[in-house]
């Protein structure tokens, strides 16, 4: 158990103090946004609205979240990724406060919509920051970080916001949201500021590439939808399948998708330490993490014995721990090809698409076909993106060949 715990404290080494506070400012930010898993539910228990209207509103949610990433990249490029993510952090702090103020679909839609597109254009350039404040070899283990982080953010903002609704109903909810935002900004203000901060590394490419004419890139940005295509069905269709299949309740459930966030908390870092040592690339990782994902879905078509339910989450589990870190990884290497705003706005536009069509597919290929089916398909669908990544890692080996 020592060396156990030995092993496990030394896979945090080397991180800059920079990156540290980047990870407990994102903690701060995340757990703040207590709001967002209850907003279904206030907005049919509290304002009355139809689940037609909320399907509507959740669309403008989305739809904001994939224009705040562009509009973040271009503005991370253009004034610099500090100043990006503390207006983003103050302004989304006022406009939680505000939103509950709003009456009507058509107001609240936009509201939602305004309010995504400021809170989201913190997403690029925190990874940029992240690029500046990290040594290359640490790059993955420092993603790592601000995915624990964002772990323990949603891990304790939902029961937060639960005991906050009991105890001062869901205007509490949208005040203490925005008060937490506002935290996180002055953190970031008064700790990260420019001139306190220790920039890590400054190496640019001379020759600035735009991330949309990068075929490779792109090539690995339609994998990468695929994947978070894949992945957001564990948050939509799959505890409808718990449910309805198995029969679990929603207490079963919450303990199963609990499993997730508990074992990336407690595994992670030391498995991706391991894996940088492994003579492998990050795109042959990322291959790995979609295939275990793969096999998460393809599993539960083979028994109905209730625990594979478990074996399924674990996979998709370690596939997420594989292919995040080593993708983001990957796309922020590559971004210092060019404008590395651009280029990380596009690495979050990718899941922002999964986002908006995803849940809906599988919902709607399961009311259709089934989940045998769907499940089938899901499991194709990380099929085709391990082809495109094969491709790309083939491209990448001939490229470096022919440089050489």
């Amino acid at each position: 158990m020592k060396k156990l715990y030995i092993s496990y404290i030394a896979s945090f080494k080397g991180l800059s103090k920079e990156v540290w506070w980047l990870a407990l400012i994102t903690l701060v930010n995340r757990a703040g946004t207590m709001v967002i898993p209850f907003l279904s539910l206030y907005l049919t228990q509290n304002l009355g609205f139809s689940l037609e209207n909320v399907g509507g509103i959740m669309t403008s949610f989305g739809l904001g979240s994939l224009a705040g990433t562009w509009i973040g990249g271009r503005l991370t490029d253009k004034i610099g990724y500090y100043r990006v993510m503390l207006n983003s952090l103050v302004a989304t702090g006022f406009l939680f406060i505000a939103v509950q103020f709003l009456e009507g679909f058509w107001p609240i839609c936009i509201g939602i919509f305004v309010l995504m597109v400021i809170a989201d254009a913190f997403r690029p350039a925190v990874f940029v920051a992240l690029n500046a404040y990290s040594k290359p070899e640490n790059s993955t283990r420092s993603v790592t970080l601000i995915r624990l982080a964002i772990n323990l953010g949603f891990s304790a903002g939902p029961a937060l916001g639960g005991l906050i609704i009991v105890s001062f109903g869901y205007g509490g909810l949208f005040w203490v949201d925005g008060l937490t935002c506002m935290i996180a900004g002055a953190l970031l203000l008064f700790i990260l500021h420019p001139k306190k901060s220790k920039i890590l590394d400054t190496v640019r490419h001379e020759s600035p590439k735009s991330a949309y004419r990068d075929t490779q890139y792109l090539l690995f940005i339609a994998a990468m939808v695929l994947f978070g295509f894949a992945f957001v069905q564990y948050f939509s269709t799959m505890p409808v399948y718990y449910s309805e299949i198995h029969s679990l309740s929603e207490f079963q459930i919450g303990m199963l998708l609990a499993l997730n966030g508990f074992v990336i908390f407690v595994f992670e870092m030391p498995l991706i330490k391991y894996m940088e040592t492994r003579p492998w690339s990050k795109i042959s990782n990322v291959i790995i993490g979609l295939g275990l994902t793969a096999l998460s879905f393809l599993i539960l078509n083979l028994t109905t014995w209730i625990g594979v339910l478990t074996i399924g989450i674990l996979l998709m589990t370690i596939g997420e721990m594989i292919a995040f870190p080593f993708s983001n990884a990957f796309a922020m290497d590559r971004s210092k090809r060019g404008n590395q705003g651009e280029y990380m706005a596009l690495y979050s536009i990718s899941f922002s698409i999964a986002h908006v069509f995803g849940h809906n597919s599988g919902m709607q290929s399961v009311a259709h076909f089934g989940y045998e089916i769907t499940w089938f398909a899901i499991s194709e669908v990380c099929i085709l993106g391990i082809l495109l990544l094969l491709l790309l890692r083939n491209v990448l080996l001939k490229t470096q060949i022919e440089n050489k």
